[in-house]
């Protein structure tokens, strides 16, 4: 028993060694990849710098003649102005608004003036300083955007909302789906704002929009006189009741009968009256938000905050060109010095 016990001892040991082994070889095998990885990072970075060295003065050289000529551009080129304003559109009218959005970028693509001109009433020698129109959602805060999913989820089928989570419906929102609207206009004259709004106002009237006030408003007429109606039924019913606590004051007793019809009692007369007051007050508060709706919504936009009087003087990254013409440069040089080391792999490639 002894020898088999030893000879078992033996091979377990020759098996964990072997295991050791293993592992140590798979660590050692993972440090080198980790190693190699390093000296090709390190390699890179050392053949970047040997051929920024070697060709320094070619660098630095255009580096700054592009400079210098994006500095030149800079100040030849004429200074743009932008300036803003928010509206809230009504009878969906932001779709007629965004379309003509487009529509004038259009006109100033293809230098139709004369088009711009009748729309903003303005002369085709400011119209040509418009350099373009842009239109973004307005700013909202975090309650509005649970509104807005809110009332998505509520508009469609229950087993489709499940699948919609909040961040996947504020990421995918259109244009359409805000209340509020930014028109950002930019121009080469910086005191044409203002004179741009009596033009964009017309962009939100619309037939679509004409028809959808119109049935508004016929709605809430409609609405109004049923609701008149039944606050003149209710007057007449308080009328009754009223009558009928006066008899039953006058008689003292808690039953007053008309005409062999049923009793009232006492209790239910003041019960019933208090209803029909509740009731009342219920329908003139309707009423007073039909009148509220109809006078807020007499428009088919609210201008919140218009267009400034000058507008502000453009400092966008993408015009300034004293940086953006070195960074192109420098990826020029790049871009040619791969391409001359390819050419020579090639040749020298195609000798062997």
């Amino acid at each position: 028993m002894s020898e088999k016990q030893t000879e078992t001892s033996a091979s377990d040991e020759i098996d964990l060694g072997q295991l050791f082994n293993v592992i140590g070889s798979l660590f050692d095998r993972f440090t080198n990849f980790i190693k190699s990885i390093f000296k090709g990072i390190l390699s890179f970075i050392v053949s970047i710098l040997r051929v920024v060295i070697k060709n320094f003065k070619i660098i630095l050289i255009t580096v700054l003649v592009s400079g210098i000529l994006g500095y030149v551009i800079e100040k030849i080129k004429p200074a743009t102005y932008g300036s803003s304003m928010l509206v809230k559109p009504y009878f969906d009218s932001k779709f007629q608004l965004v379309t003509n959005i487009d529509y004038f970028n259009a006109l100033i693509g293809n230098k139709d003036y004369t088009t711009l001109s009748n729309i903003f009433h303005l002369d085709q020698e400011s119209v040509k300083q418009i350099k373009k129109f842009e239109i973004a959602p307005g700013p909202e805060t975090e309650n509005d955007r649970i509104i807005q999913y809110d009332k998505f989820i509520k508009s469609i089928d229950s087993i489709r909302a499940a699948d919609i989570e909040f961040e996947d419906f504020v990421e995918n929102r259109s244009i359409y789906s805000g209340d509020f609207y930014e028109i950002n206009v930019e121009s080469y004259k910086k005191d044409i704002f203002s004179s741009l709004e009596k033009g964009l106002n017309s962009s939100f009237t619309n037939e679509y929009s004409l028809k959808k006030m119109k049935k508004r408003d016929s709605l809430i007429i409609i609405q109004k006189e049923n609701i008149l109606a039944s606050i003149q039924e209710l007057d007449s019913l308080q009328q009754i009741y009223v009558n009928v606590l006066n008899e039953e004051a006058k008689s003292g007793s808690g039953n007053i009968n008309f005409d062999g019809g049923y009793p009232l009692k006492q209790e239910k007369s003041n019960t019933k009256e208090y209803e029909l007051l509740n009731q009342q007050l219920k329908l003139r508060t309707e009423l007073r938000v039909l009148e509220e709706k109809k006078i807020e919504e007499d428009v088919f936009f609210d201008t919140i905050s218009s267009f400034q009087k000058i507008g502000t003087k453009s400092d966008k990254i993408s015009e300034k060109y004293s940086l953006i013409f070195p960074i192109l440069a420098v990826i020029f040089l790049l871009i040619l010095h791969i391409t001359v080391t390819i050419v020579k792999f090639v040749n020298a490639y195609g000798k062997e």
